[in-house]
């Protein structure tokens, strides 16, 4: 039976599809707010919009004044020199049209450039928020969550939600300067058309709202499907081996192929919900084009409009098409960045369960005892109870074994030592300080715990053992490999203590990794040594010089020793049997096994196992 509560599988804590439409405005304006830590960077950028704005209402009057030009030129009795000053002024209004053009294309560069460097930006604190976070949230968080979603969130979600700024704040903020300015133009000139021209406005902001909303819904689905995408991609790399001793290809490929589609859809669905709103869009646009035309024509016609002017008048509606084709955008980026951002923000607002008290000091050891008061723990409030009033004392130079059956609360224990998770009842204090009250920081200096899962980084192997002191010595590095049994195995690599070991430490075998495990584990030199079942990998002579040489490295610490194999625990001054989370027997070795109860009988058939491989052997 496990101890922990099951690994979270699904898309973390919001993994049903729900949608807050109130939390829309809230985590679009907390992502807008990033940028203002730019504020040079934010005025440089509307002000290059601006003036692109600007620039743009040149061109429609300087082409609406040439056709009216040309058009007197061709209607009526013109003097040769008459003539040709028209067509210095179309010369003029070319050039002009021109500048005009090229000046508004160079600003709206400079703006797309600055608005780019802005998300960037937004993106790098996100990014750095968004980690220092994963390394404060407490062990109870990371036992719920998979690491595939939290990598899915800390880069698709996070570029859903830098998207905002350039895709959607700035690009929005072009097309209502521009907008604004052509409308104002639009009605000095003639309001009736104006509201003609302009009459497709509610009916495309209808057709975008409604996109908009079901957009949300479709991003924050496809965003979970990519965590589970994440997942399986993950799970698969890390159980490769599994996977081809088990011929487990097949099973593998029809679980990632379903999850695959499954994102595939909801793409799909995102592409005809944005197509379908740029549809609606663009039909009322050209509707309002149309009847613009026809009502102008009639007054050109009548007298009352020269042909220049209708050609302003819809040189302005052309300016705001390309615009308005980016309303679909700008709405898409606004539904994804609310729910990648929501997504993100729900990580980055947690609070750790485990965390220094408002007056938490440093860790003051005098004289390095270990003490366990009455201590309950269970990881759920509401789950089953995993420790029940636990009570030892481990003082300076003493030592603790504690064994039990899978699931008696072994590993908990030494998970609650350096305040991995807060005990239920009790108290565990080191010289009288109750844990709780010292910093975390102090704390886990203090106390070394060496687990029996050795990860490593994909590093070299001297920066691996010296990972907890990364200035330690080369003479410390070298005693602690030493003091592992592996210094010999390390000076025969090609590179020696230079060797990278590879991710996860494949480079090496289950034992070697565990002795790099325990190299690691006392190069600090803390005060308090927690051993979690860190030799099951070892051979049992290779295990006994391990123990003799750890035995002279920590004869001055409190020594805490969890194991399956017997022979590992008889040297300690007391001896914990554990059982359901209780402690069944105590005791030194010998009086354990003259007392006859389940201690006893353990030892025994390990002896006699023990036995069994030497004869066979």
């Amino acid at each position: 039976m496990s101890e922990k509560p099951p690994i979270g599988r699904g898309a973390g804590p919001s993994s049903a599809p729900t949608v807050d439409v109130s939390a829309m405005p809230a985590v679009l304006s907390r992502i807008a707010r990033l940028a203002l830590r730019y504020p040079w960077r934010m005025a440089l950028t509307f002000v290059t919009s601006l003036l692109a704005a600007l620039a743009s209402l040149m061109a429609p009057q300087l082409i609406g004044g040439s056709i009216d030009a040309a058009h007197r030129m061709m209607t009526s009795a013109v003097h040769p020199g008459d003539a040709a000053a028209v067509k210095a002024l179309l010369m003029r209004n070319a050039f002009l049209i021109l500048a005009a053009t090229s000046l508004r294309g160079v600003l709206t560069l400079a703006s797309g450039y600055q608005s780019e460097y802005l998300s960037q930006r937004v993106a790098l604190d996100l990014r750095t928020a968004f980690f220092q976070q994963l390394q404060r949230l407490s062990f109870g968080f990371h036992d719920r969550i998979h690491s595939g979603d939290l990598i899915t969130r800390g880069m698709l979600d996070l570029e859903g939600a830098r998207a905002l700024i350039n895709g959607a704040i700035f690009p929005a903020v072009s097309l209502v300067l521009l907008a604004a300015f052509v409308a104002w133009r639009m009605l000095a000139l003639d309001p009736v058309m104006t509201l003609i021209g302009l009459g497709f406005i509610p009916f495309a902001g209808a057709s975008l709202g409604r996109m908009g909303f079901r957009l949300r819904v479709t991003w924050l689905r496809v965003q979970q499907l990519m965590s589970a995408l994440t997942l399986a991609m993950e799970e698969n790399l890390q159980g490769i081996r599994v996977v081809r001793a088990f011929a487990g290809r097949a099973f593998e490929l029809g679980k990632y192929d379903a999850a695959a589609n499954a994102v595939l859809t909801f793409q799909y669905r995102r592409i005809t919900l944005r197509f379908a709103g740029v549809l609606g869009m663009q039909v009322s646009f050209y509707i309002s084009l149309g009847l613009l035309l026809w009502y102008g024509g009639t007054k050109v016609l009548a007298g009352q409009m020269t042909p220049g002017r209708l050609t302003e008048f819809v040189a302005y509606m052309m300016l705001l098409l390309g615009p308005i084709r980016q309303i679909a955008i700008i709405f898409n980026s606004m539904a994804r960045a609310t729910s990648s951002g929501g997504r993100l923000f729900e990580i980055l607002d947690l609070q750790p369960e485990v965390a220094d008290a408002p007056n938490a000091e440093p860790l003051r050891p005098t004289e390095g005892t270990l003490r366990f008061e009455h201590v309950d723990f269970r990881y759920d409030p509401a789950g089953r109870q995993v420790l029940s009033d636990i009570s030892f004392e481990v003082g300076a130079g003493k030592t603790l074994g504690i064994v039990g059956p899978p699931g008696s609360g072994k590993s908990t224990i030494a998970n609650l030592i350096p305040r991995f998770y807060d005990v239920s009842g009790g108290r565990i204090t080191i010289d009288g300080t109750d844990i709780r009250e010292v910093t975390l920081a102090s704390l886990r200096e203090y106390v070394g715990l060496v687990q029996q899962e050795a990860f490593l980084f994909d590093a070299s192997v001297g920066h691996n053992v010296a990972y907890a002191d990364p200035w330690a010595e080369d003479a410390r590095i070298e005693g602690a490999a030493r003091t592992a049994q592996i210094h010999d195995h390390i000076a025969g690599l090609p590179g020696a203590y230079e060797t990278r070991v590879g991710e996860r430490g494949v480079a090496l075998s289950g034992g070697q990794r565990q002795r790099m495990s325990i190299a690691r584990g006392v190069v600090p030199g803390p005060g308090v040594m927690v051993f979690d079942d860190s030799t099951a990998a070892i051979d049992a002579v290779t295990e006994r010089k391990v123990r003799e040489a750890l035995a002279q490295a920590t004869a001055a610490k409190a020594t805490v020793i969890i194991a399956h194999r017997l022979s590992s625990l008889m040297h300690a001054d007391e001896i914990l049997l554990l059982d359901e989370g209780r402690i069944v027997e105590r005791g030194t070795h010998d009086e354990l096994v003259a007392r006859g109860g389940v201690y006893a009988d353990l030892f025994e058939l390990q002896s006699r196992m023990g036995s069994d491989l030497e004869d066979a052997a």
